[in-house]
């Protein structure tokens, strides 16, 4: 995957894939596989030629703001802090199903494999 970094949004200009990926290998165990799946999922459907610019929008703007230290819960509160990342996650997910694949899935589940087996 590239280097996608975008900017003009309140959070556009927070993401770039270097950051996304420090912040989920880094807090794998934390974060675990219920907010991982999406932001995962989303990440490989943010990568796809097909996946329209609409839909890559709202995507940067979630994973920016899962990456995004300062959030509405600290991501260090014990079993709160990824509480706002998951609800965030879920949003981008629903708006934009119609672009996730299930190759896309499939990469998300694949890669969580690797980090919790």
């Amino acid at each position: 995957m590239g280097n996608t970094k975008v900017t003009g949004s309140d959070f556009g200009d927070k993401y770039s894939d270097k950051r996304f990926w420090t912040k989920a290998k880094n807090h794998a165990k934390i974060a675990g596989k219920k907010v991982l799946k999406p932001a995962l999922t989303l990440y490989y459907t943010m990568h796809d030629k097909e996946t329209p610019k609409w839909a890559k929008g709202i995507i940067i703007g979630s994973l920016a703001y899962f990456i995004w230290p300062a959030d509405a819960i600290p991501d260090i509160i014990p079993a709160l802090g990824y509480t706002d990342d998951l609800g965030v996650l879920t949003a981008a997910i629903a708006s934009v199903a119609v672009s996730i694949k299930p190759e896309h899935n499939k990469l998300a589940t694949e890669k969580l494999k690797q980090w919790f087996n």
